[in-house]
Formats: structure tokens, sequence, C-alpha cells
């Protein structure tokens, strides 16, 4: 802990599921500008995270002489106070927790973010001291969008007002007001000043903006027993101070433990939840993206079904349906969901309600979903889906030259990077995927037999064109092909074409790609988005930001796309496959104590040592993940 090369790297995400959240490292110094002990969303300004309160800092006081257990960075090399000095343990099984030791002070500070509220509470216990102990606190406050800065200015609001047991503060119009409490008297001390020339050295490393001045009003003081624990509010509406240790323990109650793998990983899950007036939703992930319709759709079956939470699928899934069908029928996209209008949606869609099938059973899946599988299914036949058009020979197609439409979505100045364009291979994979999951849905009820047939017949043809159009002599499949072009670079969306339930291609082909997958692209932190062995790979996700999104998809391995694999891999070798794929989950479960504790980052590198980069939590990630060890455990239940 005390080594800031190994500490500050890793990084607590906490989540109250209504969006907000509270993220920084685990010895409270802040890297990047969208840390903070409060970020929230501000519906009435824009739909992106705006950080109120930026850190706390505490001072021990005995006899006279303070101690201050804050760290802030202010130079490539220069920390200040230098807090983490005192620190001697960090634990996270049920909350972030750390023990501070200042010469015979021994005291444990404990947060806690209260579900479907824009608070935080934070517990300090003084478990020893051999003299008087005094305590100071100091707010370090911002009020700013997550993904700025604010510097020293003359439009800041510096008033401070009295509430019970604390003050309220609003820096700048527009923002809520911002309520500091504890569950004991303390007194306040004004005391403004700016604290300039705070840096976030991940940002600096990013090539973006990185110091910024935040304005620290005052500080609090009250003095704390042996064995006696306070505890601190930060909120957007006044509490009642009485009530904070009873809030405290009831939310605790309601944490899992960190003691395994999988229980970090269903943590990590039902952190991406997020429920507000509009509905039910699933977070891309955190700290930068909002509700992306791809990701949430990806992430939905493993952060919901993966994890016995049935009623979540189905509330998430009816918020996203009624979206859907809003765009289709009426073409208004949702206030809340990003990116509804990309033509492969539908497509995902139908795919995550497959997964559904395989939770509950084919009868449950037809009553529950079957009449909007057929309307999808019906949208995309009858040209109803924006940018997704079926041909004569049964596959489906797009256009992407001019704008991205596709996962691999890195553009500059609005131009997609790679121009996936004509047909895409994981489009056509998911729509023969979707045909046959709707077939196998309705062929044995009364009635049906002519819409069966009528499928079957399409799904013929477009298993035939799909066999023809993107099988090549070389062992692997093109991933688009527009006219006479054919794109040979090798990247992961055939692991997609062979890992869905349904594929034209037969098992010995299934075979023959997935060696491919396990030979180019295979790593232990998922599958690289392209082959080493283009002259275009990019392994390491860094630089300024035109560098990045030239790279972003150009080497780098995502997790997620270990799942499809996963698939694969058992479809073509049965339970003789159980073995391997357990051994490339350790590669995911040594993530637990690195990066994001207990979650999984964005992407990692595309060559060793598969460092973590983008988002520090991503939600299709901990999803695809959490599937696979349930699948791993059902088989493991049949080879008993």
């Amino acid at each position: 802990m005390i080594n800031l090369e190994q500490s500050l790297p890793k990084e607590m995400l906490r989540t109250n599921r209504s969006g907000a959240y509270h993220c920084t490292t685990i010895v409270g110094c802040n890297t990047r500008k969208q840390h903070g002990l409060l970020v929230i969303p501000i519906p009435e300004m824009d739909d992106e995270a705006h950080v109120m309160l930026s850190s706390f800092d505490e001072t021990v006081v005995q006899h006279g002489a303070e101690f201050n257990l804050g760290l802030h960075q202010y130079g490539e090399n220069t920390f200040s106070p230098n807090g983490h000095k005192y620190i001697r343990e960090f634990n996270c099984e049920t909350m972030p927790s750390i023990l501070y030791r200042v010469g015979g002070v021994i005291m444990k500070k404990e947060k806690v973010f209260i579900s479907h509220q824009n608070r935080i509470l934070i517990r300090y216990t003084l478990i020893d001291a051999h003299s008087e102990t005094v305590l100071k606190f100091r707010p370090f406050l911002a009020f700013r969008n997550a993904n700025s800065l604010v510097m020293e200015n003359q439009s800041i609001n510096t008033e401070v007002k009295p509430v019970q047991n604390g003050v309220s503060t609003c820096l700048y119009q527009g923002y809520p007001e911002l309520y500091m409490q504890f569950n004991k008297e303390a007194k306040w001390v004004n005391d403004g000043h700016w604290y300039k020339g705070i840096e976030y050295y991940k940002d600096r490393d990013r090539g973006v903006p990185y110091k910024e001045d935040l304005w620290v009003p005052g500080y609090f003081e009250l003095p704390i027993k042996k064995g006696e624990s306070i505890i601190f509010s930060a909120s957007t509406v006044e509490a009642d101070p009485a009530d904070f240790t009873k809030v405290y323990d009831e939310e605790l109650k309601t944490r899992t433990q960190r003691t395994s793998f999988y229980n970090c990983l269903k943590n990590a899950a039902k952190q991406f939840y997020v429920h507000n007036e509009h509905g039910d939703y699933i977070m891309a992930g955190f700290p930068w993206y909002n509700v992306r319709c791809r990701d949430e759709v990806i992430a939905l079956p493993g952060c919901t079904l993966a994890v016995n939470h049935e009623e979540d699928y189905h509330m998430i899934m009816s918020t996203f349906l009624q979206a859907l069908r809003r765009f289709v029928t009426e073409g208004k996209k949702d206030p809340v969901i990003h990116e509804i209008d990309l033509p492969d949606i539908p497509l995902w869609a139908i795919w995550a309600i497959q997964a559904y099938r395989k939770f509950a059973g084919t009868e449950a899946c037809r009553e529950k979903y079957g009449v909007i599988v057929r309307e999808i299914i019906a949208d995309i036949r009858n040209s109803r889906i924006p940018n997704l058009l079926l041909n004569p020979n049964g596959l489906v197609s797009t256009e992407g030259r001019d704008k991205p439409v596709t996962w691999l979505s890195a553009s500059i100045n609005g131009r997609p990077i790679i121009p996936r364009t004509g047909y895409v291979l994981e489009f056509n994979a998911l729509w023969y995927n979707a045909l046959r999951f709707v077939q196998s849905l309705y062929e044995d009820v009364e009635g049906q037999e002519s819409y069966v047939k009528e499928i079957d017949d399409l799904a013929k043809l477009c298993g035939e064109s799909f066999v023809s159009t993107f099988l090549n002599g070389y062992g692997y499949l093109y991933d688009y092909v527009n006219g006479t072009y054919t794109d040979l670079e090798v990247r992961p969306n055939m692991a997609i074409a062979i890992g869905l339930e349904y594929s034209p291609l037969s098992r010995r082909d299934r075979k023959r790609v997935l060696d491919f997958c396990t030979r180019e692209l295979l790593t232990p932190k998922g599958l690289r988005s392209l082959s080493p062995k283009s002259a275009n790979y990019r392994p390491v996700y860094v630089g300024n930001p035109v560098e990045r999104e030239y790279t972003v998809h150009q080497g780098p391995a995502r997790p997620w796309l270990f799942g499809f694999y996963a698939d694969a891999y058992f479809k073509v070798f049965g339970l003789s496959g159980l073995s391997f794929i357990e051994r490339m989950l350790i590669g995911y479960e040594d993530e637990m104590s690195t990066g994001c504790i207990g979650s999984l980052s964005e992407m990692y590198d595309g060559n060793p040592p598969y460092t973590g980069r983008g988002d520090v939590s991503t939600s299709k990630n901990v999803g695809a993940i959490l599937s696979v060890i349930k699948t791993v455990n059902q088989m493991n239940k049949l080879q008993k």
C-alpha cells in the first residue's frame, strides 16, 4: 500500500444502481478526472456524470500535532500530504476498508454507497488511542462534468449554509446542493482555499488535460473516543443524522462478499444495474460510458441470468424492447438508451432472448418472448430496420463506409477507421442464428407448420450463401465482403459466428475456424481484435486520443469475445474441452486483484503483460465471463 507504483494503478468502484458512482484508487488518490467520492448524473443538465465531492481528507490530531491521511498528486513525482504511509491494511471483501496507524492511534475507514440514492456514507472507527484524539475533515469540491476540469475562477459561490450536524453548499448555478453531515455534532470552520495544480497522471498519459484546481471551503472538527464510530454522509438531499447507523447497517446486509472469483464478478454485474424514472437498464461501463444499446444487450444475459437474477432480466429486457419498438414503429430514439438506431441491435436482441430459452426452456421463452421475436424477424424481412437490407441470397447487408455501424466503431472526424460494409460477418451469423432460433420455438406448435417451413427455407438459403460468401480456403472467415472486395484481416468476429447456438458451418469447418482463433487471436484476457500477423496490428492502447482511436480495434484483446470462443470450444470438443476453458479462466481471475478490484477492464493489451486499458469496469466483459463460469459449472455436473 505504501509503494505507490504498486497501489496507484489499483482502483475501486462502487455504484448506487441509479447512475451515480464512487471511484478512486485503493489509497484514495484520484488519478483520473472521472474519479471522485460522489459522482452523480444530473439529468436536468445533461446525460453525463458530474463530480460533486472529489475527495475528503482526514486529519488525526493528538497533542496538537496533525497527521493528514489524504493523498494528492501535484507533479510527476510530487505527492502531498502522503497519508498513504499510515495505511496498514486494505480490505474490500464486503466494502472498501482501510486501516490507518498513526503512532498509538489505530483507525478504520469504511465506505458504503447507498442504493438508488446520491449518497455515500463513510464510517470512521477509532480502534485504539492512548490519549485524546480529534479528527479534522476537509472536503475537496469539484462541481463539474466528469470529463472536464475546473480552474480557479470568480464564478464560484463560496457560501456555506449550516444544516443539522453539518453544512451544505452549491458552487455553481444549475447544480444540486451538496449536504455534508455527521451522525454527531461537528464543528465547522470556514477556511476557504483553492488547492491548485492537482494532477491526474492517467489523463496525462492519455494525452488529455490533466491539471485542475479544487475548492476547499473549510473543515470539520470533532472529537472521537476509543471504540467510537462516527459516520459521515455526503448527499444531494439533507438526511436525518439519527438514521445514519441504521441506513449504513441495512445497506451492508445487501452486499455480496467478495470471497471468490464468482462473487467478485457477481458484485460487479449488479453495479451496472440502473433504475430510474424511465425504466431499468445496464450501464456499458464506468467511468465513461452511459447506457449503450449494443453493450447493454450483449451484457444482459451474463449480468442477470448467469447470476440467477431472472426478474432483473425481464425488467431490463422489457425497458429495452419497448424502446426498440418505439424506434422501429415511430422512429423515436430513447432518451436513455444510446445507439438504438444501429442496424445490428435487433439481431443482438434475439440473441439475448435466446439466452433466456437456455435458462428457462423453450415453452417459457416462447410464451414470454415468442411474439416479439417474430415481430423482429418480420421487421428485418420487410426492411423496417434502417440500414439493414435482406438480399435475395438470404444474407443481410449494411452500409458502413461513411459511418461506423458495427462494434468496431473507431472513427476519425466521424469516418470509420475500419469501414465494414456490405455483408458483415457477425450480422449474418446472428441473422442465421435468429432464423433457426425462431424456427425451433415454433416447430412443435400446432398450426405453425407453414410459418416454420417458410423460415426453414429462408434459413437454408442464408446458410448456403453464408458458407459461400465468408468461408475461405485459408481456414478462417472473411470479416466483411462488399461486392468483389473481401476483407482479409483476421478478426475475432469469426468466434461469434462459430460460438452461436446455430451456425451454417459444419463441425469440421467450425473446428478449422476455432483453431485459427486459437493460434492468432486467443490471449489470457480474451480475443485480440486483430491478428498479430497483420501489418496494422497495434497491441497497446496508449497515446493521445487520435493514436488511441487508431489502436482501439487493431489488436487489444476483449474478454467478452472469449464467451463466444468458449461456447465454440465446447461445441467442437464437448466435455473434453472443459479443462482447457477452466485454465483460461485463471487469466480473468488474476484481474480481480489488479486494475479495478473485482471487475474487468474494457480491453487488455494484445501482448504480454496484457495490461488493462479503457473503462475500468465493463458490463459485457463481466457478463461474458459470468456466462462462461455458469457453463463450466453445468458441464462439471454433467461430467460427474
